[in-house]
């Protein structure tokens, strides 16, 4: 029988501490530090950030004292830009480290022409668009890197996403229907869909049968308002406080969650908040997103 408990793994992404496209940005922030406010928040684990440690041992012995988990970490892939062989090649060291480190997911998304990462160029209209050859290398490749993934114990969960060649719902679709469900998952994240389409639900209804990984990102419709009418870019869009926890902003996380319960999702609900901690607590926050969440959890427990 279906457990919410038992299927359910809470966690937080480090980037309410540090972000790694701006690194600056919380630089005071160790991973040890993380590592602390996510346990004292009461999460089971973190996604792995760029100030974590490659060495494997000594993130494990970290995490074995605080009793966290790793869900998983952020692999940016260049299929269309270097080929799929340099991709394999860099993903294959990805995912010997997530397997030591005890991950369960390996989050990709191809980086070929984004704009998410540009500071000055606005996301709101300036994304990328593959063509019918380059959706054909990126479908073949990603159906190649899973196969790496899973040989490591680990699922590739495909991450749709602002600024990107597939952001929006129809290519969301795309890439569903041209890769191997056995070999390619999804990552439902509910700030790009919500920013994307203007609603969550009918990306996350469309795709639930993919979906192994899901992001719970909130979205401040007051700055989003802002931002896109003054066309910012992503990053300094997360800046001016687009993006907050769980309960916090206006997306309706109630029939988000009630949806995945319903279809009995098993895995990892990871809080993502890019938010300057300079401006936004990230301890403060990850409590408040952790409040908000359990909250909704309460009826199914």
């Amino acid at each position: 029988m279906y457990n919410v408990r038992d299927n359910i793994k809470l966690g937080i992404a480090p980037i309410g501490w540090r972000n790694d496209d701006i690194p600056e940005i919380g630089k005071e922030n160790t991973y040890k530090q993380i590592l602390s406010d996510a346990k004292l928040a009461g999460f089971s684990g973190t996604e792995v950030g760029g100030c974590y440690p490659q060495d494997a041992d000594e993130l494990n012995k970290e995490l074995a004292m605080r009793g966290l988990e790793i869900p998983g970490q952020w692999f940016s892939s260049f299929i269309i830009r270097d080929g799929v062989a340099a991709a394999k090649e860099a993903f294959e060291a990805h995912c010997a480290y997530l397997e030591k480190v005890g991950a369960y997911v390996a989050v990709v998304s191809e980086q070929t022409y984004s704009v998410q990462g540009i500071i000055d160029r606005t996301v709101y209209s300036d994304k990328p668009v593959y063509n019918d050859d380059e959706w054909h290398v990126l479908c073949s490749g990603l159906n190649e890197l899973g196969k790496i993934a899973n040989k490591h114990h680990l699922k590739l969960c495909y991450h749709h996403h602002m600024g990107t060649g597939v952001q929006t719902l129809p290519e969301v679709d795309r890439l569903m229907e041209n890769t191997n469900p056995e070999y390619v998952h999804l990552l439902f994240d509910t700030g790009h869909a919500y920013v994307s389409e203007g609603d969550v639900m009918p990306l996350l209804k469309k795709h639930i049968s993919r979906i192994k990984h899901v992001h719970f990102k909130d979205v401040r419709d007051a700055q989003l308002k802002i931002c896109r009418a003054a066309n910012k870019s992503f990053l300094n869009s997360f800046l001016e406080g687009v993006f907050t926890v769980p309960g916090d902003g206006n997306i309706d996380f109630k029939s988000v969650l009630a949806f995945l319960v319903d279809h009995q999702y098993s895995g990892w609900i990871v809080v993502e908040a890019e938010q300057d901690p300079k401006k936004h607590n990230p301890l403060e926050y990850a409590l408040m997103g952790k409040k908000n969440i359990d909250e909704l959890l309460k009826a199914y427990l």
